[in-house]
């Protein structure tokens, strides 16, 4: 099958750009070579897949001339390119249609944000609650014109060098086979409500003491909350996200916030501890045969029950 150049806007989190990739791999079944446009970490996460990430610039105007360069180069190596529906916009944003539009691009999105006039080719949304996962997918589908269904687990590769630096840099903080990683971060909110379950800091210190090495990789300003709120974690800081992806890929368990993480070691196929608090799992729960989700909205679940479900998992 001939390869076509398909330009296709990522979301801006990283877990939703994980939960984007069985889209991806569908589009890329199909023939076309895909041309991601994301975050400057979009890169290193999906090395693993192949695909050519570009770093978005800062700025409307950068965005679409962007965009413009990577039109006029697909249309060099593709006749067809200008003639088909040629790009792929996946967040809802209409600043994110706009860029395309300026761009040139034949494109097509869910119609939402009243951004329809700027698509070449609209879809309605898919039903309100569905899982974020099954939203992108429907969108591949559409371009497609196919029907096809989800797969069960996300698949998401690592470079062979991201594996191989995972398991030095296990070796540097000599964290021993069978580790835990605990991710009790969360950015943002969901519905204006606190997503980090308070007795996460309590459950460590109770994880601590069945016998195994706990580890946490912190993000930029997550420093602090590992060695003020969970002394006695092994905190392996500034680690790139394709080899946090291999890293967790070596997890035991993973216990985890609403976070990106916890997408993450989904999407690689480590067993997860999901804690939810007011996130909606039908919507927003990691992706996979691997996932357990531990919820019991309006309340938080207690250090005891995430405890046995963790001794349940090991």
């Amino acid at each position: 099958m001939t390869s076509r150049p398909l330009i296709v806007r990522l979301r801006n989190w990283v877990g939703d750009v994980i939960l984007g990739v069985p889209a991806l791999q569908l589009l890329q079944s199909h023939g076309h070579e895909l041309h991601l446009v994301g975050k400057g970490w979009a890169g290193p996460l999906l090395a693993g897949q192949g695909w050519a990430v570009h770093t978005r610039p800062n700025g409307l105007r950068a965005c679409a001339a962007q965009l413009r360069e990577l039109r006029h180069s697909a249309a060099g190596r593709d006749p067809g390119f200008n003639r088909r529906d040629n790009a792929l916009v996946l967040p809802t944003s209409f600043s994110s249609a706009l860029e395309m539009r300026l761009a040139g691009l034949r494109c097509m999105g869910y119609a939402q944000e009243g951004r329809s006039p700027l698509l070449h080719r609209s879809v309605a949304q898919t039903a309100h609650g569905d899982h974020a996962l099954t939203s992108y997918w429907g969108l591949a589908c559409a371009f497609l014109d196919v029907q096809a269904t989800p797969p069960a687990e996300i698949g998401l590769l690592s470079t062979a060098a991201d594996q191989a630096a995972a398991d030095a840099l296990l070796v540097q903080h000599g964290v021993q086979p069978g580790f835990i990683v605990i991710c009790p971060f969360a950015g943002g909110l969901f519905e204006k409500q606190d997503k980090t379950w308070p007795a996460f800091a309590e459950f460590t210190r109770a994880l601590l003491t069945i016998g195994r090495d706990v580890v946490a990789c912190p993000g930029p300003g997550e420093d602090d909350i590992i060695t003020s709120q969970h002394p006695g974690v092994k905190r392996l800081a500034g680690v790139r996200l394709g080899v946090y992806g291999a890293l967790l890929r070596r997890a035991a368990l993973v216990v985890s916030n609403d976070t990106g993480p916890a997408h993450l070691a989904a999407a690689v196929g480590a067993p997860v501890l999901s804690v939810l608090g007011p996130t909606k799992p039908e919507q927003w729960a990691p992706w996979g045969p691997t996932v357990q989700v531990v919820r019991r909205w309006p309340q938080w679940p207690s250090v005891d029950e995430v405890l046995s479900r963790v001794r349940d998992r090991l």
